[in-house]
């Protein structure tokens, strides 16, 4: 029992960092709505601000489709400024993440990549490739065996 907590611990450390040290180009977990502002230069779409009674923050969708980037925001306070809590990339999208994969890469490439990272039962429960977990990590989508989106951030609660 012990060595299944231990492992527990180790898996929860190892999605915790992945998280909080996983880029897609310069975009991170947490950057600031000035920092993004420096980065992307394609038109931005900005979504309405909503009140999420989960956890009491207010977010709001960032749209930059002409780069293939859609950014979760999220503040305290309406109308404060806001930091990234996930990060979405699609075609037209050219950025890569850490460890090089972009869209257009193959699953052995991903597979290579996030290994020490998959999550087998969060990935096959949603025919996706997890690393991490859905709860916070990075999910890669595939179609005709290459990679068609890419996520970062938590996709439950």
């Amino acid at each position: 029992m012990l060595v299944g907590f231990i492992c527990n611990l180790s898996f929860a450390a190892d999605e915790f960092s992945l998280l909080r040290e996983e880029r897609i180009g310069e975009l991170r977990i947490n950057l600031s709505e000035q920092e993004v502002k420096k980065k992307i230069h394609c038109s931005l779409k900005l979504g309405p601000e909503k009140l999420w009674g989960a956890d009491g923050a207010y977010h709001q969708t960032w749209d930059y489709t002409g780069c293939g980037i859609r950014l979760g925001m999220v503040s305290e306070k309406k109308g404060a400024p806001k930091s990234i809590e996930s990060i979405t990339l699609v075609s037209p999208g050219n950025l890569s993440t850490k460890r090089g994969i972009r869209i257009g890469s193959t699953e052995q490439e991903v597979m290579d990549a996030y290994k020490p990272y998959w999550n087998k039962e969060d990935s096959k429960s949603f025919n996706i490739f997890v690393a991490g977990s859905v709860y916070g990590g990075l999910m890669f989508n595939f179609q005709n065996g290459k990679v068609s989106r890419i996520f970062l951030g938590a996709a439950a609660e």
